[in-house]
């Protein structure tokens, strides 16, 4: 029987996806409270008034934006070595993985990765374009959570050991 997976990869690969799991869980506990209660302009514009808000917003970005650098420059390029891919960018990265059936599309990671810039400095100057972009980010955090599901899937499919 051949393998279908490089066997030098394999304990990056799963410690890597370890990561990925607890990043995640840490994002979804921020989504989850953060996205609790119903968030409207207004809302947005009072965020310099309520620190414990902003404080829920900061985890809720920070956490996003380590959880989408974690599988952009760690989880899917290792994931590409494994199986012998040789990814030089995190566009052939995402290439890769789409082609995998592990990414859903190429452009909807970019447009994700956009977001971390607006999330960070823009409710202090357009609360409008900060409304929409924390609701695209709520969004993209199911893309994330399922990047790592189907890389799991994957990884089980190929008989990769745990």
């Amino acid at each position: 029987m051949s393998l279908r997976y490089l066997p030098e990869h394999v304990q990056i690969v799963r410690l890597t996806l370890d990561l990925a799991h607890k990043e995640a869980k840490h994002l979804h506990y921020s989504e989850s409270t953060l996205f609790s209660a119903p968030i409207d302009l207004e809302w947005v514009k009072s965020l310099n008034t309520q620190p414990e808000v902003s404080e829920k917003v900061e985890a809720f970005v920070s956490r996003f934006g380590r959880l989408q650098d974690h599988l952009g420059e760690k989880l899917l390029p290792r994931f590409a070595a494994l199986v012998g891919e040789n990814t030089k960018t995190l566009l052939d990265t995402l290439v890769f993985a789409e082609r995998m059936g592990v990414l859903s599309c190429v452009d909807t990671f970019m447009a994700a990765r956009k977001l971390r810039n607006t999330l960070v400095h823009e409710y202090m100057y357009d609360a409008q374009l900060f409304l929409e972009s924390l609701f695209a980010a709520q969004k993209a955090c199911h893309l994330f959570f399922s990047i790592i599901e189907k890389t799991e899937a994957e990884l089980d499919q190929l008989g990769v050991p745990n």
